[in-house]
């Protein structure tokens, strides 16, 4: 039995809940940078590896080789009779969930029979977001809850997948349009994935107006911040390396929207000791853009990838928060 599942800290739990097999921790965050179509494997690799090293100040080679490692046990899912996906609702694990579903629907599984256990609450749990948040004894149960994956599922991942990987939305727009009860969460995701799209009100993200917000109501210090951000979008699954990767984003622009203070120049994503401490204060700009009078695109231009869309001065995307849609924009 080998079971793959989203993350250290719920691979680990997994690993003491008596549950028997081998863990594989899925450590991709693709829901995060380039994930463009038309790539060979190796280019894969050498594209998830430079943008991991540079957003989270790691060593690129360090990352491609545990891109690999990944890959490769990922490969030698023949050894087991049977294979358990733990992947939850939220954004990040959908994300990873239809990466790999693809992949298995391209391979031939030689008997190895290929389950999935995805929940989007717990008992007990108020606001759950991750499998993350349960202990070992909460986990164990969840794996009688498994189901065997179906065509259907499998075709849809593929699907969602490859409109995930699209160099425009439209692909996704146009999924949204089609029936994905297969995957039930499915649908929440990719929403939440477009919202996170620059807004047409202010050219800032759905993660980023949020940060905005809580700033402004109080949530001044990111021990503070964060927590919040996860009561209120726990769909999101945003670890807090990513959550403190946008804060800089508005706060380094050459027009900031916030003030960071607390901390000393060895701040870094990699290393939460370094930013925890953060705290925050709206700028002029800031407070402009959250009332919808700027727009931080227009201020400080764009070069971000959302899945396989390169979004740069010449190719935006906006989203469309009165028509839940994603239009072109400037």
């Amino acid at each position: 039995m080998l079971h793959i599942v989203n993350g250290d800290s719920a691979s680990g739990t997994l690993q003491r809940s008596g549950v028997t097999g081998d863990c594989l921790a899925f450590r991709e965050v693709l829901q995060e940078g380039p994930t463009p179509e038309g790539l060979s494997p190796d280019e894969w690799v050498s594209k998830r590896a430079g943008f991991l090293a540079e957003g989270y100040h790691l060593d690129v080679e360090a990352c491609r080789n545990e891109l690999l490692e990944q890959q490769e046990a990922i490969g030698r899912f023949r050894d087991h009779g049977e294979v358990t996906l733990w992947f939850a609702h939220d954004l990040c694990c959908q994300i990873g969930l239809i990466s790999l579903l693809n992949w298995f629907a391209e391979q031939e599984r030689n008997g190895t029979r290929l389950s999935l256990i995805s929940i989007d609450q717990f008992p007990g749990v108020g606001v759950f977001s991750c499998f993350g948040q349960l202990s070992a004894a909460q986990m164990a149960p969840l794996f009688d809850q498994r189901h065997e994956v179906t065509d259907p599922e499998l075709e849809l991942a593929s699907r969602a997948w490859g409109a995930y990987r699209s160099p425009t939305p439209e692909s996704l727009l146009n999924l949204l349009n089609e029936d994905t009860t297969p995957l039930p969460y499915l649908r929440g995701a990719l929403e939440r994935h477009l919202a996170r799209f620059p807004s047409v009100r202010n050219g800032l993200g759905y993660i980023q107006n949020r940060a905005l917000q809580l700033i402004s109501e109080g949530y001044t210090e990111f021990k503070s911040l964060f927590p919040q951000f996860g009561m209120k979008d726990p769909a999101y699954g945003l670890g807090d390396a990513q959550f403190w990767t946008d804060m800089l984003r508005m706060s380094q622009a050459p027009e900031p929207l916030v003030r960071v203070g607390g901390l000393n120049e060895s701040a870094r994503s990699d290393i939460p000791n370094t930013y925890h401490d953060a705290a925050f204060e709206l700028t002029g700009e800031g407070e402009a853009a959250l009332a919808g009078a700027s727009d931080f695109i227009r201020q400080n231009g764009i070069d971000r990838w959302f899945g396989g869309v390169h979004m740069t001065p010449a190719n935006i995307w906006r989203w469309d928060e009165e028509n839940q849609t994603v239009i072109r924009g400037r």
